[in-house]
């Protein structure tokens, strides 16, 4: 028996989710939810905002594990970024099959430009 069947959403901590939606929306370009404010989508990942202080919890920014946000061409993708005004981590990766760059949202949380080149090896 399958007991998950689906990621139904990704939570994004924020302190202030109207600039984390500008962010998510008009830097990264992600689709708004034409049925709620603070939800976006990257192909078929929602990423919801929402506020943990705003329910008694404390605000901790997502670290350690960036989500891979797909990307056709990482360099481009990375350079039109750095335009607008956001910060990278170090170098563009080359994994062999795969580019990485890593950067972070205004509020911490970690973030990835992801593009595999290589195809998958059968298992």
């Amino acid at each position: 028996m399958t007991l998950i069947q689906r990621l139904d959403f990704l939570g994004i901590p924020s302190q202030d989710a109207e600039r984390s939606r500008t962010f998510y929306r008009e830097l990264l370009g992600m689709r708004a939810d034409a049925h709620a404010d603070y939800e976006q989508w990257a192909g078929g990942t929602c990423f919801g905002i929402w506020e943990p202080e705003k329910m008694g919890m404390p605000f901790v920014a997502q670290k350690g594990s960036p989500w891979p946000l797909g990307v056709d061409d990482v360099p481009a993708a990375r350079e039109a970024l750095e335009a607008v005004g956001v910060r990278f981590s170090g170098e563009t990766l080359d994994t062999g099959v795969c580019h990485m760059a890593f950067f972070a949202d205004p509020d911490g949380n970690e973030l990835m430009l992801h593009h595999r080149y290589a195809p998958q090896r059968a298992a």
